[in-house]
C-alpha cells in the first residue's frame, strides 16, 4: 500500500535534485517542485483512500452511542417497576385548563 507513494515521493525528490542541481534552476524552485508534484498529490491520495476508514470509525462509535443510549434506556425502564409514570414530590395537576370557565 505504501510502495507507490514512497515511489512517487523518490521520484519527486529526484527531480526536486535535478531543479536544484541545473545551471537555470534554483533551490526554492526545487522546494516548489517537490511539494506541488510531490506532497500535494500524495497527501491528496493518502486522504481519499482514509475516506472509507473514517466512515466506518464514525459508525462504529455511533452504533456503540446508540447502543448505551437503549441499554440506559432500558435501565431506567426497569427502575422504574412500580408502574407510577410520575413518583415526584409535586402535587398532580390539570395538564389543559378547562376553557371558559373563570377560577
Amino acid at each position: 500500500m505504501y510502495l507507490i507513494p514512497i515511489g512517487w515521493l523518490y521520484v519527486a525528490l529526484m527531480m526536486s535534485v535535478a531543479e536544484a542541481t541545473n545551471t537555470n534552476g534554483t533551490v526554492l524552485g526545487a522546494v516548489v517542485t517537490f511539494v506541488l508534484y510531490g506532497l500535494l498529490p500524495v497527501a491528496l491520495v493518502w486522504y481519499f483512500m482514509g475516506t472509507p476508514g473514517r466512515k466506518r470509525k464514525i459508525r462504529a462509535r455511533e452504533m456503540a452511542e446508540r447502543e448505551a443510549a437503549i441499554a440506559a434506556h432500558a435501565a431506567a425502564a426497569a427502575a422504574n417497576v412500580s408502574g407510577q409514570p410520575d413518583t415526584g414530590s409535586e402535587a398532580p395537576a390539570d395538564a389543559v385548563p378547562p376553557v371558559g370557565k373563570e377560577p
